[in-house]
Order: structure tokens, then C-alpha cells, then sequence
């Protein structure tokens, strides 16, 4: 049986002339099932907690216990905590989500470049470069602004542009800008190569042997998927500490 895989998404439908695909669907439901959860477990909060509200305080208390722990400071774990939680349990779920059986099952079958392809509804949205690239382009403009708000504008704009220190620290201000840049493109396609890798693995092997042997490479992606949310988080944590200090 011919597989077919795809780099970039699948267009499953048009919304008012936006193309709607397969990982933006996956991605909106997974932004749901997140604000969902949150709704339901701060709906009612009690002194005495129930067992949805005190789920959710263990993945708080677990968050920012690790934060703090990383960053030597609870004060600015508690700052940086809306981004860096939201960061890691979106790209988890996202991560997990493509796992689940039958999620790249469902769909509908195209001809494409002559053959017959299937398209399935749903596709993880970390397996698409372009969520991979929004996510991080979201992420590094919050730390800038971070770092503003922390330091003020010209002073956070002064480790990157300084004229009045010498030739030398002007290209060492230089080269700093240039890597907020290539933090961009590290950040999105190390995230993105990881997960689709992962799933293009997963395809073949059930193709071949669809019984048992998926089973051990459905665990490591599980893994895999935890330690990719831990790297993408801490990383921006990691950065965010960095804007919001002063250059020497």
C-alpha cells in the first residue's frame, strides 16, 4: 500500500476564503479542550477542594515549583508563569493529541498528482511548520516585551544598538539581535522536526506491522513529546530570565 505524507498540511476546507487545514483544526480543539478544563476547574473554587480543582492546583503547584526550582526566584517564576504554563501545556497536549488512535483516521481521499490520496481531518498541529513558526513568533515577542516592561525601552534596545562603547561592543550588540533571530528558526523547527518525524515513523511502522510493534514507538513518541513541551518552555523561560536582566 502506497503512503502518503505530506510536509505541509492539508487544506480541508475554505472560511470566508481562509483556508481551513487538517493542524489548524486539531490546533483550535486542543486551545478548547485547555480553556474548557480551566473554566471547569476555577468554576467553583472551594477552600476544601473538589477532585477537578485539585487536579488543576497540582499542575499549577508542579509548574511553578519546577520554574522556581530552575530559576532561583518564586517571585519571577509567578511572573513568567502565564507564558511558560501556556507555552508547555498547549504544545503537550498538541503533542499527545496527535497520538490518540484514529485521530489521522478519519478523513476523506483526493487525487493528488495523479494518484489517490488520503487526507485526514486531523493532524497534529506541531507536525506543521506553520504553527510550529506562529508559536514561537508569539512566544519571542512576548519575552521582548517582557524585557521592556522590565528594563524600559531604550535601555532592553541598548543591547542590541550600542554606539558610544566602541566598534567592538556595537557588532557584539549586532550579533545579539542576530540571534534573537535564529532563535526563531531554532525554536520552530526543532519543535516541528521532532513531532513530524515521530509521526511519519509511527505511519510506516503500523503500515507494516500494524499489531504490536507500533505499540513501544507509541510510548517513545509519548516521551518524546513530554521532553519537546519541557524544551520549548524552558527555553523561553530561559530567554525571558535573560531579556529581563541588564547587559554587562
Amino acid at each position: 500500500m502506497d503512503i502518503h505524507i505530506s510536509l505541509k498540511p492539508e487544506i480541508i476546507a475554505h472560511l470566508a476564503g481562509i483556508p481551513i487545514s487538517n493542524s489548524l483544526i486539531l490546533s483550535l480543539l486542543t486551545a478548547l479542550l485547555l480553556c474548557g478544563a480551566g473554566f471547569f476547574a476555577v468554576r467553583r473554587l472551594q477552600r476544601v477542594p473538589g477532585r477537578i480543582q485539585n487536579g488543576a492546583e497540582i499542575v499549577v503547584d508542579g509548574i511553578l515549583d519546577f520554574m522556581a526550582q530552575t530559576l532561583g526566584n518564586r517571585e519571577q517564576a509567578k511572573k513568567f508563569f502565564p507564558l511558560i504554563a501556556t507555552i508547555f501545556l498547549f504544545v503537550l497536549l498538541n503533542n499527545w493529541i496527535g497520538l490518540v488512535p484514529g485521530v489521522g483516521s478519519f478523513g476523506i481521499y483526493e487525487m493528488h498528482e495523479g494518484e489517490r490520496a488520503f487526507v485526514p481531518f486531523f493532524r497534529s498541529a506541531n507536525s506543521d511548520l506553520n504553527s510550529t513558526l506562529a508559536l514561537t513568533l508569539v512566544t519571542m515577542i512576548a519575552i521582548q516585551l517582557y524585557g521592556i516592561r522590565q528594563l524600559g525601552f531604550l535601555r532592553h534596545l541598548s543591547k542590541f544598538f550600542t554606539f558610544t562603547k566602541g566598534p567592538i561592543y556595537f557588532f557584539v550588540g549586532i550579533l545579539e539581535l542576530i540571534a534573537e533571530f535564529a532563535k526563531v528558526l531554532s525554536f520552530s523547527f526543532r519543535l516541528f522536526g521532532n513531532i513530524f518525524a515521530g509521526e511519519v515513523l509511527l505511519v510506516i511502522i503500523m503500515t507494516l506491522v500494524p499489531l504490536v510493534a507500533p505499540f513501544p514507538f507509541l510510548l517513545l513518541e509519548l516521551f518524546v513529546g513530554l521532553v519537546q513541551a519541557l524544551v520549548f518552555s524552558m527555553l523561553a523561560m530561559i530567554f525571558a530570565r535573560m531579556a529581563t536582566e541588564t547587559a554587562h
